[in-house]
Protein backbone atom coordinates (compact mmCIF):
# COMPACT_ATOMS: atom_id res chain seq x y z
CA UNK A 1 0.00 0.00 0.00
CA UNK A 2 2.87 2.32 0.83
CA UNK A 3 4.49 1.64 -2.56
CA UNK A 4 1.23 2.37 -4.38
CA UNK A 5 0.82 5.68 -2.56
CA UNK A 6 4.43 6.60 -3.38
CA UNK A 7 3.86 5.88 -7.06
CA UNK A 8 0.71 7.98 -7.09
CA UNK A 9 2.56 10.82 -5.41
CA UNK A 10 5.37 10.67 -8.00
CA UNK A 11 2.86 10.72 -10.84
CA UNK A 12 1.25 13.79 -9.31
CA UNK A 13 4.56 15.57 -8.82
CA UNK A 14 6.01 14.82 -12.25
CA UNK A 15 4.45 16.92 -15.04
CA UNK A 16 2.87 15.07 -17.90
CA UNK A 17 4.84 15.06 -21.13
CA UNK A 18 3.71 18.02 -23.17
CA UNK A 19 2.54 17.34 -26.69
CA UNK A 20 4.77 18.64 -29.45
CA UNK A 21 3.38 21.44 -31.59
CA UNK A 22 4.42 21.90 -35.20
CA UNK A 23 4.96 25.65 -35.42
CA UNK A 24 5.84 25.79 -39.11
CA UNK A 25 5.60 23.48 -42.12
CA UNK A 26 7.40 24.18 -45.39
CA UNK A 27 7.68 22.41 -48.74
CA UNK A 28 10.49 23.08 -51.24
CA UNK A 29 9.95 21.33 -54.60
CA UNK A 30 13.01 21.04 -56.84
CA UNK A 31 13.87 19.15 -60.03
CA UNK A 32 16.26 16.87 -58.12
CA UNK A 33 14.15 16.29 -55.00
CA UNK A 34 11.36 17.67 -52.82
CA UNK A 35 12.08 18.75 -49.26
CA UNK A 36 9.37 18.83 -46.58
CA UNK A 37 10.25 20.49 -43.25
CA UNK A 38 8.36 20.38 -39.95
CA UNK A 39 9.68 22.81 -37.35
CA UNK A 40 9.02 22.53 -33.62
CA UNK A 41 10.51 23.51 -30.25
CA UNK A 42 11.33 19.88 -29.42
CA UNK A 43 12.83 17.02 -31.44
CA UNK A 44 10.21 14.70 -32.91
CA UNK A 45 10.46 10.95 -32.55
CA UNK A 46 9.43 9.39 -35.86
CA UNK A 47 9.11 6.22 -37.92
CA UNK A 48 8.91 5.95 -41.72
CA UNK A 49 8.02 3.17 -44.15
CA UNK A 50 6.84 2.84 -47.76
CA UNK A 51 3.79 1.12 -49.23
CA UNK A 52 3.39 -0.05 -52.85
CA UNK A 53 0.44 -0.30 -55.26
CA UNK A 54 -0.04 2.63 -55.20
CA UNK A 55 3.24 4.12 -54.02
CA UNK A 56 2.91 5.85 -50.66
CA UNK A 57 5.25 7.09 -47.98
CA UNK A 58 4.03 6.79 -44.36
CA UNK A 59 5.51 8.78 -41.47
CA UNK A 60 4.38 8.31 -37.87
CA UNK A 61 5.10 11.18 -35.46
CA UNK A 62 5.07 10.51 -31.73
CA UNK A 63 3.35 12.90 -29.31
CA UNK A 64 2.57 15.50 -31.97
CA UNK A 65 -0.69 17.38 -31.62
CA UNK A 66 -2.83 19.01 -34.28
CA UNK A 67 -1.84 22.56 -35.21
CA UNK A 68 -2.69 25.13 -37.87
CA UNK A 69 0.71 24.66 -39.53
CA UNK A 70 0.21 20.90 -39.77
CA UNK A 71 -3.36 21.26 -41.06
CA UNK A 72 -2.16 23.63 -43.78
CA UNK A 73 0.55 21.23 -44.99
CA UNK A 74 -1.59 19.50 -47.69
CA UNK A 75 -2.20 22.90 -49.33
CA UNK A 76 1.56 23.38 -49.79
CA UNK A 77 1.85 20.48 -52.23
CA UNK A 78 1.69 21.95 -55.73
CA UNK A 79 0.57 20.23 -58.90
CA UNK A 80 4.02 20.77 -60.35
CA UNK A 81 5.74 18.77 -57.61
CA UNK A 82 7.64 16.01 -59.40
CA UNK A 83 7.47 13.49 -56.58
CA UNK A 84 4.60 14.13 -54.12
CA UNK A 85 0.99 13.99 -55.32
CA UNK A 86 -0.76 14.80 -52.04
CA UNK A 87 -0.46 14.58 -48.25
CA UNK A 88 -3.04 13.21 -45.81
CA UNK A 89 -2.80 13.77 -42.05
CA UNK A 90 -4.65 12.18 -39.13
CA UNK A 91 -4.38 10.46 -35.73
CA UNK A 92 -3.35 6.85 -36.31
CA UNK A 93 -3.66 5.87 -32.66
CA UNK A 94 -3.35 7.65 -29.30
CA UNK A 95 -0.08 9.57 -29.21
CA UNK A 96 0.73 9.00 -32.90
CA UNK A 97 0.08 11.42 -35.74
CA UNK A 98 0.33 9.81 -39.18
CA UNK A 99 1.31 11.51 -42.45
CA UNK A 100 0.61 9.64 -45.68
CA UNK A 101 2.29 10.99 -48.80
CA UNK A 102 0.82 9.82 -52.09
CA UNK A 103 3.69 9.60 -54.56
CA UNK A 104 3.90 10.15 -58.30
CA UNK A 105 6.91 7.90 -58.85
CA UNK A 106 9.15 5.43 -57.09
CA UNK A 107 11.31 7.37 -54.63
CA UNK A 108 14.29 7.08 -52.32
CA UNK A 109 13.36 9.06 -49.17
CA UNK A 110 15.56 10.35 -46.36
CA UNK A 111 14.15 11.48 -42.99
CA UNK A 112 16.35 13.17 -40.37
CA UNK A 113 16.34 15.70 -37.52
CA UNK A 114 18.27 18.98 -37.51
CA UNK A 115 19.18 20.74 -34.27
CA UNK A 116 18.33 24.42 -33.76
CA UNK A 117 20.50 26.84 -35.73
CA UNK A 118 20.09 30.48 -36.68
CA UNK A 119 16.43 31.42 -36.86
CA UNK A 120 15.27 27.79 -36.79
CA UNK A 121 14.24 25.48 -33.98
CA UNK A 122 14.29 21.69 -34.28
CA UNK A 123 13.49 20.55 -37.80
CA UNK A 124 12.28 17.18 -38.98
CA UNK A 125 13.33 17.08 -42.63
CA UNK A 126 12.04 14.73 -45.30
CA UNK A 127 13.98 14.67 -48.57
CA UNK A 128 12.12 12.78 -51.31
CA UNK A 129 14.63 11.81 -53.99
CA UNK A 130 13.78 9.93 -57.19
CA UNK A 131 14.84 6.32 -57.41
CA UNK A 132 16.84 7.26 -60.52
CA UNK A 133 19.35 10.09 -60.76
CA UNK A 134 17.86 13.01 -62.79
CA UNK A 135 21.05 15.09 -62.95
CA UNK A 136 21.84 14.38 -66.56
CA UNK A 137 18.53 15.91 -67.55
CA UNK A 138 20.19 19.26 -66.92
CA UNK A 139 21.92 18.93 -70.28
CA UNK A 140 20.58 18.26 -73.71
CA UNK A 141 22.88 15.38 -74.71
CA UNK A 142 22.47 16.13 -78.41
CA UNK A 143 23.99 19.57 -77.85
CA UNK A 144 27.20 18.30 -76.31
CA UNK A 145 28.71 17.05 -79.54
CA UNK A 146 27.34 19.72 -81.86
CA UNK A 147 29.91 21.20 -84.28
CA UNK A 148 31.03 24.57 -82.94
CA UNK A 149 33.99 26.90 -83.10
CA UNK A 150 36.30 27.54 -80.18
CA UNK A 151 35.67 30.88 -78.50
CA UNK A 152 37.43 33.88 -79.94
CA UNK A 153 37.52 37.49 -78.81
CA UNK A 154 34.94 39.64 -80.56
CA UNK A 155 35.83 42.93 -82.18
CA UNK A 156 34.93 44.95 -79.08
CA UNK A 157 37.02 42.85 -76.68
CA UNK A 158 40.66 43.78 -76.29
CA UNK A 159 43.21 41.47 -74.71
CA UNK A 160 44.14 42.18 -71.11
CA UNK A 161 47.55 43.62 -70.44
CA UNK A 162 49.64 44.18 -67.35
CA UNK A 163 49.72 47.74 -66.00
CA UNK A 164 52.28 49.80 -67.87
CA UNK A 165 52.87 47.18 -70.54
CA UNK A 166 52.53 47.64 -74.25
CA UNK A 167 49.43 46.37 -75.99
CA UNK A 168 49.92 42.83 -77.24
CA UNK A 169 47.93 40.83 -79.71
CA UNK A 170 46.28 37.58 -78.71
CA UNK A 171 45.88 34.99 -81.40
CA UNK A 172 42.57 33.24 -80.73
CA UNK A 173 42.23 29.58 -81.53
CA UNK A 174 39.82 29.15 -84.42
CA UNK A 175 38.34 25.79 -85.34
CA UNK A 176 36.52 25.50 -88.67
CA UNK A 177 32.75 25.50 -88.40
CA UNK A 178 32.50 22.36 -90.47
CA UNK A 179 34.72 19.29 -90.31
CA UNK A 180 34.63 16.04 -92.16
CA UNK A 181 35.36 13.62 -89.36
CA UNK A 182 35.56 15.52 -86.09
CA UNK A 183 33.17 17.45 -83.88
CA UNK A 184 34.16 19.95 -81.18
CA UNK A 185 32.51 19.59 -77.79
CA UNK A 186 30.50 22.54 -76.54
CA UNK A 187 31.88 24.38 -73.50
CA UNK A 188 29.76 23.79 -70.40
CA UNK A 189 29.54 26.55 -67.78
CA UNK A 190 28.05 25.55 -64.40
CA UNK A 191 26.30 28.56 -62.84
CA UNK A 192 25.57 28.23 -59.14
CA UNK A 193 23.08 30.58 -57.47
CA UNK A 194 24.14 30.72 -53.84
CA UNK A 195 21.87 29.68 -50.96
CA UNK A 196 18.17 28.78 -51.53
CA UNK A 197 15.21 27.16 -49.81
CA UNK A 198 15.70 26.89 -46.06
CA UNK A 199 18.85 29.01 -46.40
CA UNK A 200 17.94 32.59 -47.44
CA UNK A 201 21.51 33.88 -47.24
CA UNK A 202 22.04 37.52 -46.35
CA UNK A 203 19.23 40.08 -46.04
CA UNK A 204 19.01 43.64 -47.31
CA UNK A 205 17.52 46.53 -45.35
CA UNK A 206 14.81 46.87 -48.00
CA UNK A 207 13.68 43.26 -47.58
CA UNK A 208 15.56 41.47 -50.36
CA UNK A 209 17.07 38.04 -49.78
CA UNK A 210 20.42 36.94 -51.16
CA UNK A 211 18.95 33.67 -52.46
CA UNK A 212 16.51 35.57 -54.72
CA UNK A 213 19.12 38.01 -56.02
CA UNK A 214 21.64 35.29 -56.82
CA UNK A 215 19.06 33.21 -58.70
CA UNK A 216 17.96 36.20 -60.79
CA UNK A 217 21.57 37.00 -61.74
CA UNK A 218 22.40 33.33 -62.39
CA UNK A 219 19.50 33.02 -64.82
CA UNK A 220 20.72 36.09 -66.69
CA UNK A 221 24.25 34.68 -66.83
CA UNK A 222 22.86 31.46 -68.29
CA UNK A 223 20.86 33.37 -70.90
CA UNK A 224 23.95 35.28 -72.02
CA UNK A 225 26.14 32.16 -72.00
CA UNK A 226 23.53 30.30 -74.07
CA UNK A 227 23.57 33.14 -76.61
CA UNK A 228 27.17 32.21 -77.45
CA UNK A 229 27.29 29.68 -80.30
CA UNK A 230 29.80 27.45 -78.55
CA UNK A 231 28.67 27.55 -74.93
CA UNK A 232 25.94 26.05 -72.81
CA UNK A 233 25.04 27.26 -69.31
CA UNK A 234 23.80 24.82 -66.67
CA UNK A 235 22.02 26.20 -63.61
CA UNK A 236 22.97 24.26 -60.50
CA UNK A 237 19.89 25.73 -58.78
CA UNK A 238 16.92 26.92 -60.85
CA UNK A 239 14.36 27.59 -58.14
CA UNK A 240 13.90 28.34 -54.46
CA UNK A 241 15.30 25.18 -52.87
CA UNK A 242 18.39 24.15 -50.96
CA UNK A 243 21.32 22.18 -52.37
CA UNK A 244 24.20 21.08 -50.10
CA UNK A 245 27.55 22.63 -51.01
CA UNK A 246 29.28 19.42 -52.03
CA UNK A 247 26.24 18.36 -54.05
CA UNK A 248 26.67 21.56 -56.06
CA UNK A 249 30.22 20.47 -56.83
CA UNK A 250 29.04 16.96 -57.66
CA UNK A 251 26.38 18.27 -60.05
CA UNK A 252 28.95 20.36 -61.91
CA UNK A 253 31.23 17.37 -62.26
CA UNK A 254 28.43 15.07 -63.40
CA UNK A 255 27.59 17.37 -66.31
CA UNK A 256 31.34 17.64 -67.09
CA UNK A 257 31.44 21.40 -66.62
CA UNK A 258 34.45 23.32 -67.91
CA UNK A 259 33.99 26.15 -65.40
CA UNK A 260 32.07 26.63 -62.15
CA UNK A 261 30.79 30.11 -61.23
CA UNK A 262 29.16 30.52 -57.79
CA UNK A 263 27.18 33.76 -57.46
CA UNK A 264 26.59 35.53 -54.12
CA UNK A 265 25.73 38.93 -52.65
CA UNK A 266 27.99 39.99 -49.80
CA UNK A 267 26.93 41.36 -46.41
CA UNK A 268 28.60 43.08 -43.49
CA UNK A 269 27.48 44.51 -40.17
CA UNK A 270 28.25 48.04 -41.36
CA UNK A 271 26.04 49.39 -44.17
CA UNK A 272 28.83 51.38 -45.84
CA UNK A 273 30.75 48.26 -46.98
CA UNK A 274 30.55 48.15 -50.76
CA UNK A 275 32.04 46.74 -53.93
CA UNK A 276 32.45 43.50 -55.87
CA UNK A 277 34.86 40.69 -55.02
CA UNK A 278 35.98 37.44 -56.62
CA UNK A 279 37.40 34.47 -54.71
CA UNK A 280 39.22 31.26 -55.56
CA UNK A 281 40.06 28.23 -53.44
CA UNK A 282 43.16 28.20 -51.29
CA UNK A 283 45.16 25.14 -50.30
CA UNK A 284 47.24 27.02 -47.76
CA UNK A 285 44.86 29.19 -45.73
CA UNK A 286 42.98 32.39 -46.45
CA UNK A 287 44.72 35.42 -47.94
CA UNK A 288 43.06 37.73 -45.39
CA UNK A 289 41.02 37.65 -42.21
CA UNK A 290 38.01 38.91 -44.17
CA UNK A 291 38.35 36.10 -46.72
CA UNK A 292 38.56 33.54 -43.91
CA UNK A 293 35.45 34.99 -42.25
CA UNK A 294 33.52 35.01 -45.52
CA UNK A 295 34.47 31.41 -46.32
CA UNK A 296 33.24 30.29 -42.90
CA UNK A 297 29.99 32.20 -43.37
CA UNK A 298 29.37 30.65 -46.80
CA UNK A 299 30.37 27.17 -45.61
CA UNK A 300 27.84 27.47 -42.76
CA UNK A 301 25.11 27.41 -45.41
CA UNK A 302 24.94 23.63 -44.97
CA UNK A 303 24.10 24.06 -41.28
CA UNK A 304 21.24 26.44 -42.06
CA UNK A 305 20.01 24.72 -45.19
CA UNK A 306 20.20 21.32 -43.52
CA UNK A 307 22.34 18.36 -44.60
CA UNK A 308 21.73 14.74 -43.68
CA UNK A 309 25.18 13.92 -42.31
CA UNK A 310 24.23 10.24 -41.91
CA UNK A 311 24.31 9.72 -45.67
CA UNK A 312 27.68 8.52 -46.97
CA UNK A 313 27.67 9.16 -50.70
CA UNK A 314 30.76 7.62 -52.32
CA UNK A 315 30.63 10.14 -55.17
CA UNK A 316 30.72 13.04 -52.73
CA UNK A 317 33.43 11.30 -50.74
CA UNK A 318 35.63 11.21 -53.84
CA UNK A 319 34.97 14.91 -54.35
CA UNK A 320 36.15 15.62 -50.82
CA UNK A 321 39.45 13.79 -51.24
CA UNK A 322 42.49 15.88 -50.49
CA UNK A 323 43.64 15.81 -54.09
CA UNK A 324 46.38 17.94 -55.53
CA UNK A 325 44.45 20.92 -56.85
CA UNK A 326 47.36 23.17 -57.71
CA UNK A 327 46.73 23.21 -61.47
CA UNK A 328 42.99 23.74 -61.05
CA UNK A 329 43.54 26.55 -58.54
CA UNK A 330 45.96 28.25 -60.94
CA UNK A 331 43.31 28.14 -63.65
CA UNK A 332 40.71 29.40 -61.15
CA UNK A 333 42.94 32.37 -60.34
CA UNK A 334 43.25 33.25 -64.02
CA UNK A 335 39.48 33.09 -64.47
CA UNK A 336 38.91 35.08 -61.27
CA UNK A 337 41.24 37.90 -62.41
CA UNK A 338 39.43 38.25 -65.73
CA UNK A 339 36.00 38.34 -64.06
CA UNK A 340 37.21 40.80 -61.41
CA UNK A 341 38.55 43.17 -64.07
CA UNK A 342 35.23 43.06 -65.93
CA UNK A 343 33.29 43.75 -62.73
CA UNK A 344 35.55 46.73 -62.08
CA UNK A 345 34.09 48.39 -65.18
CA UNK A 346 30.57 48.45 -63.71
CA UNK A 347 31.12 48.66 -59.95
CA UNK A 348 33.68 49.55 -57.30
CA UNK A 349 35.92 46.67 -56.27
CA UNK A 350 35.87 45.86 -52.58
CA UNK A 351 39.49 44.83 -52.88
CA UNK A 352 41.71 45.33 -55.87
CA UNK A 353 42.77 41.71 -56.16
CA UNK A 354 41.45 38.17 -56.18
CA UNK A 355 41.40 36.59 -52.72
CA UNK A 356 41.55 32.96 -51.67
CA UNK A 357 40.05 30.92 -48.82
CA UNK A 358 38.69 27.44 -48.10
CA UNK A 359 35.26 27.70 -49.73
CA UNK A 360 33.66 24.24 -49.76
CA UNK A 361 31.71 24.99 -52.94
CA UNK A 362 34.98 25.60 -54.85
CA UNK A 363 36.55 22.25 -53.99
CA UNK A 364 36.24 20.52 -57.33
CA UNK A 365 39.60 18.88 -58.05
CA UNK A 366 39.25 19.25 -61.81
CA UNK A 367 37.04 22.27 -62.62
CA UNK A 368 38.33 25.86 -62.41
CA UNK A 369 35.94 27.40 -59.88
CA UNK A 370 35.33 30.90 -58.57
CA UNK A 371 32.94 32.59 -56.16
CA UNK A 372 31.64 36.02 -57.16
CA UNK A 373 30.37 38.39 -54.50
CA UNK A 374 28.49 40.67 -56.88
CA UNK A 375 27.97 43.52 -54.37
CA UNK A 376 26.95 44.14 -50.76
CA UNK A 377 23.26 43.47 -50.23
CA UNK A 378 23.72 45.02 -46.77
CA UNK A 379 24.54 48.36 -48.44
CA UNK A 380 21.22 50.09 -49.27
CA UNK A 381 22.57 51.65 -52.48
CA UNK A 382 24.03 48.39 -53.73
CA UNK A 383 20.92 46.48 -52.67
CA UNK A 384 18.86 48.70 -54.97
CA UNK A 385 21.23 47.97 -57.84
CA UNK A 386 21.25 44.23 -57.15
CA UNK A 387 17.45 44.09 -57.49
CA UNK A 388 17.42 46.18 -60.68
CA UNK A 389 17.02 44.07 -63.82
CA UNK A 390 19.19 46.31 -65.97
CA UNK A 391 22.02 46.16 -63.47
CA UNK A 392 21.62 42.38 -63.17
CA UNK A 393 22.15 42.24 -66.94
CA UNK A 394 25.33 44.30 -66.53
CA UNK A 395 26.60 41.89 -63.89
CA UNK A 396 25.80 38.92 -66.11
CA UNK A 397 27.54 40.55 -69.05
CA UNK A 398 30.62 41.26 -66.92
CA UNK A 399 30.80 37.63 -65.77
CA UNK A 400 30.43 36.43 -69.37
CA UNK A 401 33.13 38.88 -70.44
CA UNK A 402 35.51 37.38 -67.90
CA UNK A 403 34.68 33.87 -69.10
CA UNK A 404 35.33 34.87 -72.72
CA UNK A 405 38.66 36.45 -71.85
CA UNK A 406 39.70 33.35 -69.92
CA UNK A 407 39.06 31.02 -72.84
CA UNK A 408 40.64 33.41 -75.34
CA UNK A 409 43.84 33.54 -73.29
CA UNK A 410 43.82 29.90 -72.21
CA UNK A 411 42.49 27.81 -75.12
CA UNK A 412 44.50 24.76 -74.08
CA UNK A 413 42.74 24.78 -70.70
CA UNK A 414 39.23 24.85 -72.11
CA UNK A 415 38.98 21.04 -71.95
CA UNK A 416 38.28 20.83 -75.65
CA UNK A 417 37.48 17.24 -76.46
CA UNK A 418 37.22 15.83 -79.93
CA UNK A 419 34.92 12.93 -80.69
CA UNK A 420 34.41 10.90 -83.84
CA UNK A 421 31.32 12.00 -85.72
CA UNK A 422 28.68 9.40 -86.32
Amino acid sequence: MFVLRLLLLLCWLLPAQAAIVIGSARVWPAPDYTRLTLESDQPISHHMFTVSNPDRLVIDLDEVETSNALNELPKLIGEGDAYIKSVRIGHYKPGVMRLVLDLKNEVSPQLFVLKPVGIYGYRLVLDVYPARDPLMGLLNPSAVSAPVAMLQLDEKTEPLKAPGSAKTDVQPVIVPQTTTDLNVRMLIIAIDAGHGGEDPGAHGKQGSNEKDVTLAIARRVKAQVDSMPNMRGVLIRDGDYFIPLMMRVAKARKVKADLFISIHADAFNKPDARGSSVFALSEHGATSTAARWLAKKENDADLIGGVNIAVKDPYLARTLLDLSQTATINDSMKLAKHVLNELGDINDLHRGKVEQAGFAVLKSPDIPSILVETAFISNPAEERRLTDELYQDKLANAILGGIKRYFAHNPALSKQRLVQSE
